[in-house]
C-alpha cells in the first residue's frame, strides 16, 4: 500500500515518498482480500462456539442443541438467522458480543428481495427493485406486454436476435445496454424464471448491441411493467408432491447462427421453483438427442448438489433425513431416456459424445439412481433409487398458451408466466405448470 497523504516520514529519509510502502497489520475495507479475511474471522468465531459448516455450502453455519437449532446464512456482512426462537435469540446475542450489529427483526427485505410473511406461506418478489430500474430506463410509463420476447421466425436472416451485420451501427456507451443486462440478470436469477431465456439471449450481444437488440431489451422491460407484482410463493401447507421435481429440456439449434443449442431446467419444491437455469450450450450438438444428453447432464449435476445441500441441513439440524426420498426428473426425449435408463450403446450416432456427459448413467450404474418410464405410488424409494428420470407428463405438454409463446423451440419455460392469481399481491409464478 502506498504511503497516504498526511503520514509523516522520518526527517532523515532522503528518498521520495513513492519509494516507500506500508505493511498492513490487519485487513482494511475495500481490499481484494478483505472479503476472505472477514469470512475467516467470522467462521472461526462461529465454529469455536460449535457451529458447523460444510464445503458444499460454506456460508451456511448450523448449530444443534437440546432446545432446538439455529442456521446462520451469511452473505458478506448480511446475515439471516433461521431456527427455533430460543436458539435464534442465543445466536443473535452471541454475535453481538463480538461484532457491532443491528437486529432488524423478521426478514422483510434482503439483497433486493422482498419477503412477505403470510399465514399459509412466504412470498418472495422484487417489486421495488423492478420499479426502480424501470424508472431508471424511463420505462415506468410504457405500455405493458404479455410476453417477454417477440416471435422468432424460422428464417435466420429475419431473426431480430441475429448478430450485428456489416451495415448495422453498434450502439455507443450512451445507450445503457450493459446496465440493463446486469439489472435483468439479477432479476432473472432471483425471482423471475419467466425472463431467464430472453435475458440470456440478449446478454450474448453485450459487446456489440444494435438497435434490434435494444428493442428486445425494451420489450422485456414492458413485460415487467405489467408483471411487477409477480413473485415466488412458498407454501407451508403439507403437499403430496415429492420433495424435489426437476424438468429438463433442450432447444436444438436455438442459436442457428453459431450452431448451438439451449439448455434449460427448473427444480421445484412444493410446486414452486427453487433452482432454474437457461443457458446456451458450449458444444455444438449434432442431434436433438445429443442436445438433450447435454441438458440432462447439467440438470443432474444441479440435482446432486441440491440433494446434498438439503441432506446436510436436515441432518445437522436433527430433522428427518430425505436422503432416500425420490427425486423425479422429467425429460421428453425418448432416446435420451432409453440411454440413461438402460445402457449407453456406442453406435454410429452417439460414439462421438464424450463419456462424461453420461454422468446420469454412471450414477445409475453405481446404484445411486435408477430411471423409470412411469412412476406409480406402489413403487417404493428403494425400487426407484435417488433420481428417477421420466417422460414429461402429458398434462405438461398440452397446457394451452398463446401460439406465439411456443414458437420459440428453446427453453420455453422462460417465456411462460403463471396463469394463476388470487394471492394478496396478485399473480404468483408457479413454474410447476411450465411445459417443456
Amino acid at each position: 500500500m502506498k504511503v497516504p497523504e498526511g503520514l509523516k516520514l522520518a526527517e532523515s529519509n532522503t528518498k521520495s515518498r513513492n519509494m516507500y510502502s506500508i505493511k498492513l497489520r490487519c485487513s482494511l475495507y475495500g481490499l481484494k482480500q478483505s472479503g476472505r479475511m472477514w469470512y475467516n474471522r467470522l467462521s472461526e468465531y462461529l465454529i469455536k462456539e460449535g457451529y458447523i459448516n460444510d464445503p458444499i455450502c460454506p456460508c451456511v453455519f448450523i448449530k444443534k442443541s437440546n432446545s432446538g437449532f439455529a442456521i446462520v446464512a451469511v452473505y458478506v456482512d448480511d446475515m439471516n438467522l433461521i431456527g427455533t426462537p430460543d436458539e435464534i435469540i442465543k445466536t443473535a446475542e452471541y454475535l453481538k458480543c463480538e461484532f457491532e450489529m443491528k437486529d432488524l427483526g423478521k426478514t422483510k427485505y434482503c439483497l433486493g428481495l422482498q419477503i412477505e410473511h403470510h399465514p399459509n406461506g412466504i412470498l418472495v418478489h422484487q417489486s421495488a427493485y423492478t420499479e426502480i430500474f424501470l424508472k431508471l430506463f424511463y420505462m415506468d410509463n410504457a405500455h405493458s406486454l404479455s410476453t417477454p420476447m417477440v416471435v422468432r421466425p424460422l428464417d435466420t436472416n429475419k431473426d431480430p436476435f441475429r448478430p450485428e451485420e456489416d451495415d448495422e451501427m453498434i450502439l455507443g456507451p450512451e445507450v445503457p445496454y450493459l446496465s440493463a443486462i446486469g439489472a435483468l440478470l439479477y432479476l432473472a436469477q432471483c425471482t423471475r424464471p419467466d425472463i431467464a431465456f430472453s435475458v440470456n439471449l440478449l446478454a450474448r450481444y453485450s459487446s456489440a448491441p444494435t438497435h434490434r437488440h435494444w428493442n428486445g431489451m425494451k420489450h422485456i422491460l414492458r413485460y415487467l411493467h405489467g408483471t411487477t407484482d409477480m413473485g415466488l410463493f412458498y407454501s407451508n401447507e403439507p403437499s403430496n408432491c415429492p420433495n424435489h421435481i426437476g424438468y429438463v429440456d433442450s432447444g436444438y439449434l436455438s442459436d442457428p447462427h453459431k450452431g448451438r443449442s439451449q439448455t434449460g431446467y427448473v427444480f421445484t419444491c412444493g410446486n414452486t421453483a427453487i433452482s432454474w437455469r437457461s443457458t446456451k450450450q458450449t458444444l455444438v450438438a449434432t442431434s436433438s438427442n445429443h442436445a438433450e444428453i447435454l441438458a440432462l447432464h447439467e440438470a443432474s449435476r444441479e440435482c446432486v448438489w441440491l440433494r446434498s445441500l438439503v441432506h446436510h441441513i436436515r441432518k445437522t439440524c436433527g430433522l428427518s433425513s430425505t436422503t432416500n426420498a425420490l427425486t423425479i426428473m422429467y425429460e421428453d426425449n425418448a432416446a435420451c431416456i432409453s440411454q440413461i435408463k438402460e445402457e449407453f450403446i456406442k453406435g454410429d450416432r452417439t460414439k462421438h459424445i464424450p463419456p462424461k456427459f453420461f454422468y446420469p448413467h454412471e450414477l445409475q450404474k453405481n446404484q445411486e439412481i435408477e430411471g423409470c418410464d412411469d412412476f406409480t405410488s406402489n413403487q417404493t424409494v428403494e425400487d426407484q433409487g435417488e433420481i428417477s428420470i421420466q417422460e414429461t407428463p402429458q398434462f405438461l405438454s398440452h397446457v394451452v398458451f398463446p401460439d406465439k409463446v411456443f414458437n420459440e423451440a428453446t427453453f420455453s419455460t422462460s417465456n411462460m408466466m403463471s396463469l394463476y392469481g388470487g394471492h394478496p399481491r396478485g399473480s404468483v409464478i408457479n413454474p410447476y405448470v411450465m411445459g417443456l
